[in-house]
C-alpha cells in the first residue's frame, strides 16, 4: 500500500495539479519553490522524488517540466486525448520554419524526427517546436529549445499557445477579452501583441505543454 504524504508532499502534490489543470503543463521547481515559499528549488526536488517514490508522480530527467501524473498517463494511453491520432511511430516530428500560409505539421516544415512517444508530455504532444528568440525566456523558454505542443483548440486564458496570426506563427501567453486577444511575451522586452477577432486573422494551433532544453538550429519566436 502506498505510504500516505506528509502534509508538505500534499501542498507541492496539489500545486502540481492545479497548474496542470490551468495551464495545461506542469510547474518547475522554482515555480513550486514560489508557490509555496522554499528557499531554493532544492527543496521542490527533494520533495518531487519523495513524491515519486512514493508513485503519485513520475519525473522525466533533463526537463525544465519533467512532471507526469500516472493517472493522466493511463487515461492517455487508453484513449488519448481529445480523440486525436497518434503522432507517427518514429517519434516527434521537430518543426522549423513554417511556410506562409500552410499547415504547420506540412512534410516540408519536418527537420528530423526525435525519438520520444507522445505520451512523454501530459497532455500529449504532437510535435516539437524550435525556439527562436527571446520572448518568453522569463517562463524558461529559450532560444534554441524545443516547445512541446498537443495540438487543440481548446484553450484557457493564461495558457502559452502557438497561434497564427495572418502568415506567422508566434508562441505567447493567451489572454481574452471579449473580441480582443492578448498575445504577451515573458519578457518585458517585448510588446503585447493585440488581436481583434473581428477582424484579424487568428487561428489557435495548439499549447504548449513541455520544454527540451538546447535544441539548436533556427526557429520560431
Amino acid at each position: 500500500m502506498t505510504r500516505p504524504l506528509t502534509s508538505r508532499q500534499q501542498n507541492v502534490y496539489d500545486v502540481i495539479v492545479k497548474t496542470m489543470n490551468e495551464l495545461g503543463y506542469p510547474p518547475t521547481r522554482a515555480e513550486i519553490s514560489r508557490s509555496l515559499g522554499f528557499k531554493s528549488p532544492n527543496a521542490a526536488e527533494e520533495h518531487l522524488r519523495a513524491l515519486e517514490r512514493k508513485g503519485v508522480i513520475r519525473v522525466i530527467r533533463g526537463t525544465s517540466r519533467g512532471i507526469r501524473l500516472p493517472a493522466q498517463e493511463t487515461e492517455v494511453a487508453e484513449g488519448g486525448v481529445d480523440g486525436e491520432e497518434t503522432a507517427p511511430s518514429q517519434g516527434l516530428p521537430i518543426i522549423g520554419e513554417v511556410a506562409a500560409g500552410s499547415p504547420i505539421l506540412a512534410a516540408e516544415h519536418i527537420d528530423r524526427y526525435c525519438p520520444l512517444p507522445p505520451e512523454y508530455f501530459t497532455p500529449r504532444a504532437d510535435y516539437l517546436l524550435r525556439v527562436r528568440g527571446l520572448s518568453m525566456k522569463d517562463v524558461g523558454i529559450m532560444e534554441g529549445d524545443l516547445l512541446a505542443v498537443h495540438r487543440t483548440e481548446r484553450i484557457r486564458d493564461g495558457q502559452i499557445v502557438v497561434a497564427r496570426l495572418e502568415d506567422e506563427v508566434t508562441v505567447k501567453r493567451f489572454h481574452r477579452q471579449g473580441h480582443t486577444v492578448h498575445l504577451e511575451a515573458e519578457n518585458d522586452d517585448f510588446a503585447p501583441i493585440e488581436v481583434d477577432l473581428r477582424h484579424d486573422a487568428f487561428e489557435i494551433e495548439g499549447i504548449g505543454v513541455g520544454v527540451i532544453r538546447g535544441g539548436n538550429g533556427q526557429a520560431l519566436d
